[in-house]
């Protein structure tokens, strides 16, 4: 059962919810180039939006000086619950396209991925604030770099996690929108290295006595072939299955040589239950047999994106955000998973704080063609700011008294 809205804030915070503001913030966010690792001066930025905007600002290092977060609050002063919205301000590392909006579509780099969303939570903390809509707690949001990889690995949010800037729930406005995810499976991404002793030599000059790469390649490919046909049978109802996949084989210059080195990169991904060390333990075991029986080595970079995760549908803030989606849309969102991983994966493993991604329908991410509809902006600050009236009120002293 979701939480109770009434129509009076409802229509309140949709008349609160300013467009043109909105897409200003936008607009300067997605105005500056901010490639992974290098996300600083809209940070800056940023911190001093809000700053001038008053809301109190802190700026933690989370071991990256180049970049600190942002964290801003807003606190009624009294005791509740805080509704965290996090984002990343950092991009994929393509050309730069300047922000523009036609025909009610905003473009440019970052506006789907994720300034856009993050632009739509700074607007619904605003209208939280300036209406007095919560009647106890407050709302974090947190904004850092260091998430797109293979250029980040998510290192700044874990370590504001680790450090303690948390809420009691938090959403995050990736462009993901059809459902409402309370699941997620882990992800492994790895790089294998198969090699041989010696130099690239041509096959009747002594390359075929040689260990074949090629052919110990062949034999971990199948390996893993089996294996995955094994993690079908290890299923959720809403996530679907575990998984081993490769994507990419590399190796040889041309047809006649003996290669040194073969190269294969590919995902694993877990479900909740499963751990990261269990994972790669067994991963290891097979990297281990091929290259005892293929007279090679192998070697392997198996690095954890995110672990897996599951949220409890019942919890208070799988109901909140439901009820805000309902007053907005006119009913609640499926319940489904997430098969992406993302920062709200951490949130829960490393933080034990329920997590919700929730954006707007973006389109062109990770590409240089992002666009979003405005309708869409405006739509998610309405839920965000719905749902944080609706998670602290329910959180209330009063409530629970």
């Amino acid at each position: 059962m979701s939480e109770s809205i009434s129509e009076q804030v409802v229509s309140l915070v949709g008349q609160s919810v300013d467009e043109q503001r909105l897409l200003d913030t936008a607009t300067l966010l997605v105005g500056i180039p901010s490639p992974t690792g290098d996300a600083g001066a809209v940070a800056d930025r940023l911190a001093e939006l809000l700053s001038d905007e008053g809301f109190a600002v802190e700026r933690p290092v989370t071991g990256h000086p180049k970049s600190p977060a942002v964290v801003a609050r807003f606190d009624t002063g009294k005791p509740g619950r805080v509704l965290q919205f996090n984002g990343h301000l950092d991009t994929v590392h393509l050309p730069f396209v300047p922000p523009r909006i036609e025909d009610g579509v905003m473009y440019g780099s970052g506006v789907s991925d994720m300034k856009g969303g993050v632009a739509a939570a700074v607007e619904a903390m605003r209208v939280v604030r300036d209406g007095d809509l919560l009647p106890s707690g407050g709302v974090m949001l947190t904004a850092h770099d260091l998430h797109e990889a293979p250029w980040g690995d998510g290192t700044q949010v874990n370590t504001l996690i680790a450090e303690g800037f948390t809420g009691d729930g938090v959403l995050l406005p990736e462009y993901h929108c059809h459902n409402c995810p309370v699941v997620g499976r882990g992800q492994a991404m790895f790089q294998v290295r198969v090699a041989r002793d010696g130099e690239p030599c041509h096959e009747v000059l002594g390359g075929i006595e040689q260990p074949s790469v090629i052919s110990a390649g062949a034999q971990l490919i199948g390996r893993f072939s089996a294996l995955d046909r094994e993690l079908e049978q290890l299923t959720h109802p809403l996530a679907g299955r575990e998984s081993l996949f490769v994507g990419q084989v590399h190796s040889g210059e041309i047809f006649n040589q003996s290669p040194v080195e073969l190269v294969l990169e590919g995902t694993r991904r877990w479900l909740p239950g499963n751990t990261f060390d269990t994972v790669r333990q067994e991963f290891e075991s097979i990297l281990s047999e091929v290259a005892d029986a293929t007279g090679t080595t192998i070697c392997a970079d198996f690095t954890e994106s995110r672990g897996a995760y599951e949220v409890d549908q019942d919890d208070p803030l799988v109901r909140s955000f439901q009820a805000a989606v309902a007053s907005v849309s006119g009913e609640e969102l499926p319940v489904g998973s997430k098969p992406f991983v993302d920062d709200g994966n951490a949130f829960v493993a490393l933080g034990g704080v329920p997590a919700i991604t929730h954006g707007p329908a973006a389109l062109g991410a990770h590409t240089v063609n992002e666009e979003c509809q405005v309708a869409e902006l405006v739509r998610v600050a309405s839920v965000y700011a719905l749902s944080a009236i609706a998670f602290c009120q329910a959180g209330s002293v009063e409530e629970d008294a």
